[in-house]
């Protein structure tokens, strides 16, 4: 098949791909893909390679590929009313039925949606809103964010921050003051083999204890995690701790920010993670699965204990100092509007539950006896295999990640895609939520041979 050359020619001098070793690509040294097209599961590039895309995009395209109902939907708002901005009370149709429709599958006690374009912008604004609660409870000292080491929340200056990775602070004078980290939920790699997914959840909670206690409850303000660990390795939390969590920060009057922007909208097998593991947050990130990535659009959803404390504000100061120019896009919104009525039809929340349990059960069943496989995790529609260099001793691989890179791109030549994670050597996959069976098989198939063929 003949290819544009001029095109990726082009794309070495002109693009600045994120996450992407600047100088090797730029020399021709990386991998180029060129992607044309896809449709249900399967993604194209221009050199004819269809590929199974077992990550759905980054995580985001829950609908999969393809879907005229949305693609429709996005052309007509266009024609209608391709912008106009919320600003000072002016809406629109789409904006306004999304909100409704997602405080309808949001947890209780959820009164207001904000948009924006992605999960970066959404958490920048929790932050900005934690803040102004504070000051206008008179609280002005109560303003540091815990976040987990190994999460992921974005990475603009607070994001990046709030990030628990150390790839999106080195050499970006990142973390900011204002943000403290504790403990991952990880259980795999906890500190002491001997402990149990209990003893592991007390140490977690004693961490977070001794972190407060250290600060000073009353400068801390908010706590904000992924009901699962994303990026940072695609981790469940262990058993009773999002219950044991909550409590800390109920006794010390900190808010929970819960960042769903991966596990928003059927990812889990439930419409919401904060539903899935019981969480009560004041504030939730959404992205990704809002609009299955056909447009760009992110939100902030606001609960009621927050919301009007914010009332209180514009009483007291007048409007809130607060907007972005593309807040409440009508196409994005139209795309989201869409999107959750496939979601609804399609009955893709039932289907990340069992087609997710199935993945999960078949890969730990094929990689069970593989000596460089420390363990299989996953839930609903995420799934993760950590490799290892002595299983026995739990010994990671050094350095870390090449591995991991190697079996993934022997994925890639055998039609598969999945993701190298950061900071360790993991498999991520994150499929779309139309999966099937069948496609599940093939992911399991290919991960196994690709594991022989890198590592052996």
């Amino acid at each position: 098949m003949l290819t544009n050359d001029q095109l990726a020619q082009w794309d070495r001098e002109s693009l600045f791909h994120p996450s992407t070793h600047l100088a090797q690509f730029s020399r021709g040294e990386a991998p180029q893909r060129i992607v044309t097209g896809g449709e249900g599961v399967y993604i194209e590039d221009r050199d004819g390679n269809r590929l199974l895309d077992a990550f759905a995009g980054l995580y985001c395209v829950n609908v999969g590929y393809g879907r005229t109902e949305i693609a429709d939907a996005i052309a007509e708002q266009a024609r209608e009313l391709a912008y106009y901005h919320a600003y000072v009370g002016h809406g629109n149709e789409a904006a306004i039925t999304l909100a409704r429709m997602i405080l309808d599958r949001a947890p209780e006690g959820m009164a207001r949606v904000y948009f924006g374009l992605s999960g970066s912008d959404a958490n920048e604004t929790n932050i900005k809103l934690v803040w102004y609660y504070n000051n206008i409870l008179g609280r002005p000292e109560k303003k540091k964010i815990i976040s987990r080491w190994r999460g992921y929340h974005g990475s603009g200056l607070m994001t990046g921050s709030l990030t628990g990775l150390h790839l999106f602070h080195k050499k970006f004078d990142l973390p900011l003051s204002q943000v403290i980290h504790t403990e991952a939920p990880y259980y795999f790699r906890r500190p002491d083999t001997a402990m149990s997914e209990a003893q592991f959840t007390a140490h977690c909670v004693a961490e977070l204890e001794a972190l407060i206690e250290r600060e000073g409850a009353d400068t801390i303000a908010a706590f904000i995690g992924e009901p699962v660990l994303g990026t940072g390795g695609i981790v469940p939390p262990p058993a009773g701790y999002w219950e044991a969590i909550q409590e800390v920060l109920r006794r010390h009057d900190i808010l929970l920010i819960a960042d769903e922007v991966v596990t928003g909208f059927g990812r889990l097998g439930s419409m919401t993670g904060s539903k899935h593991y019981g969480l009560k947050p004041d504030l939730i990130t959404i992205a990704k699965g809002l609009t299955s990535a056909y447009a760009p659009l992110s939100g902030s959803i606001i609960g009621e204990r927050m919301w009007k404390v914010l009332e209180q504000g514009t009483d007291e100061n007048g409007p809130i100092g607060h907007g972005w120019t593309y807040s409440a896009h009508p196409i994005g919104a139209a795309a989201g509007v869409a999107n959750l009525k496939l979601v609804d039809s399609l009955g893709l929340v039932e289907n990340a539950g069992t087609v997710g349990a199935y993945l999960n059960d078949r890969m730990a069943e094929a990689l069970a006896e593989h000596p460089h496989v420390g363990e299989v995790r996953g839930e609903g529609m995420l799934c993760a295999v950590e490799l290892v260099e002595d299983r026995g001793a739990r010994r990671f691989f050094e350095p870390a990640g090449q591995k991991a890179g190697a079996v993934v791109a022997e994925m890639v030549r055998r039609g598969v895609v999945a993701r190298a994670m950061p900071q360790g050597d993991i498999i991520g996959f994150a499929p779309p939520l139309c999966l099937t069976r069948e496609e599940a098989d093939r992911i399991v198939d290919v991960t196994a041979d690709a594991l022989r063929s890198a590592i052996g």
